[in-house]
């Protein structure tokens, strides 16, 4: 399949042509674009929530960070298989079967609070279900992200992966702004009650469920794979320890710091709703004409926060992918980087102001700013046929150091005793927590900045 029907590869790829073709109707683009709208949307409407979700489940936060770490397992996990598996049958069937995947997974979600009376252990089979529904849920956005890749690979002459991506993810990161501002819509009706919270999410959960099952059908029944680059059939173990020993000497850099950055965020990303609706408990009321005061619960106002965060970041990512082509691909992802590790200390300290969020969670949106760069770098060096299986190594190495983040983080968040005497080891400290992940993050940021190399085709 191909991002410009009829291009040359030599052409300039333009990040407006995503837009410009899909109100055209060509159909290769609509689908593409359509499949990662919906499942992007999907996704981030329901999983910025999850700890929300978890919480009004009875989940504490050593549980909510145990389910962060589940995910980066199933982040570490998921890509390689998914990339070979696209490598060797092609996107179409690749993306379709990850696609049903994660719209069982939101069913599962939605059932979950079915099962909140049956105990299992010391939590209830609610719980158990989430994690077994973040199996399935997140089976598109990690199985499918070689496919993707290796998509725009295929695409685009190498000079101008950045502006590629930029394309593709605009409509990503569309859907991610949509989401949002549709869950911030769905909890305006309810208090902040955890009755509340579990309602609104199972509204969520359907609207989710619907936009994974159209994106299913439409993926699969017009998709044109004529065009699918395929590489070899996969050969178990060994050819998982060649493809890491294979792995371009440009990406080693990257992928150190990389890991470091994502290894901080992951000890808080799950925690950032809690924060919001939880430790600060900020809420948004405006006075509007004709209409009289309108008040938005915690809840309500996160979507909001991440609403506009998306905006931000669908503003820079085009101009930053442009300005990429001028000073390289380097700068530009070490700005994205330094955002990454700097907003967790000022979340955390943040006061408890509607504005103050606001204008935060705006700065947020900058760290997508390098996101196209970083993926430039990440598969422009591999080979023709092989960008799935190159993205899927990388991504197999980063998520598998970073599986721990979230559960460290929940464990710093909440405390823990000495299991012998009882004694206290670590009193829970939510702001220690944030405030390792910062140094975390800016360790990584300034190895990147002193050791990480530029892609030959942006020198």
């Amino acid at each position: 399949m191909s991002l410009e029907q009829g291009d040359s590869r030599d052409e300039e790829a333009d990040p407006f042509d995503a837009f410009r073709q899909f109100f055209a109707l060509e159909r290769d683009v609509i689908v593409l674009s359509a499949a990662m709208f919906a499942f992007s949307l999907g996704f981030q409407m329901t999983n910025r929530y999850m700890a929300e979700y978890m919480s009004a489940l009875g989940a504490t936060a050593i549980v909510i960070g145990l389910f962060g770490t589940f995910g980066n397992v199933i982040s570490a996990l998921y890509p390689y298989p998914g990339g070979a598996i696209s490598d060797r049958i092609g996107s179409r069937y690749a993306l379709t079967a990850f696609g049903l995947c994660s719209t069982l997974g939101f069913g599962v979600w939605l059932a979950a609070p079915l099962f909140a009376d049956v105990s299992v252990g010391p939590t209830s089979l609610a719980i158990v279900a989430v994690f077994v529904g973040l199996i399935l849920a997140q089976a598109w956005k990690s199985f499918g992200l070689g496919a993707t890749y290796a998509i725009v690979k295929q695409a685009v002459p190498p000079s101008q992966l950045a502006a590629g991506f930029a394309s593709t993810e605009t409509f990503r990161r569309t859907a991610f702004l949509v989401g949002p501002l549709i869950a911030a819509a769905l909890f305006f009706p309810f208090g902040s009650g955890d009755t509340d919270v579990r309602i609104a999410f199972q509204l969520i959960l359907i609207v989710a469920l619907v936009f994974g099952v159209l994106g299913t059908l439409v993926q699969h029944f017009l998709y044109e794979a004529e065009e699918d680059s395929f590489g070899k059939e996969f050969e178990g173990v060994s050819q998982i320890l060649t493809d890491l020993r294979a792995m371009p000497d440009e990406l080693r850099p990257l992928l150190i710091g990389d890991t470091l950055v994502r290894f901080s965020n992951g000890m808080v990303y799950v925690f950032f709703v809690i924060v919001v609706t939880r430790f600060l408990g900020v809420g948004l009321s405006l006075s509007l004409p004709a209409v009289g005061t309108v008040d938005l619960s915690p809840q309500s106002y996160f979507g909001l926060l991440l609403g506009l965060e998306m905006l931000v970041a669908l503003l820079v990512m085009i101009p930053a992918s442009k300005a990429a082509e001028r000073v390289g691909l380097k700068p530009v992802v070490a700005l994205g980087f330094g955002v990454y590790a700097i907003f967790p200390i000022l979340l955390i300290n943040a006061p408890e102001s509607a504005a103050a969020l606001a204008v935060l969670f705006a700065f947020s949106g900058l760290r997508f700013a390098g996101l196209p760069a970083h993926k430039a770098l990440i598969v422009g060096p591999a080979e023709q046929g092989a960008g799935g299986r190159v993205t899927g190594t990388y991504y197999l190495l980063r998520n598998l150091i970073v599986i721990p983040s979230a559960a460290l983080g929940g464990l710093i968040w909440e405390g823990f005793s000495n299991p012998l005497t009882g004694e206290a080891v670590l009193a829970g400290s939510p702001a220690l927590a944030f405030a390792i992940a910062t140094v975390i993050g800016l360790i990584g940021t300034a190895y990147f900045l002193l050791f990480g190399e530029e892609f030959e085709a942006y020198r």
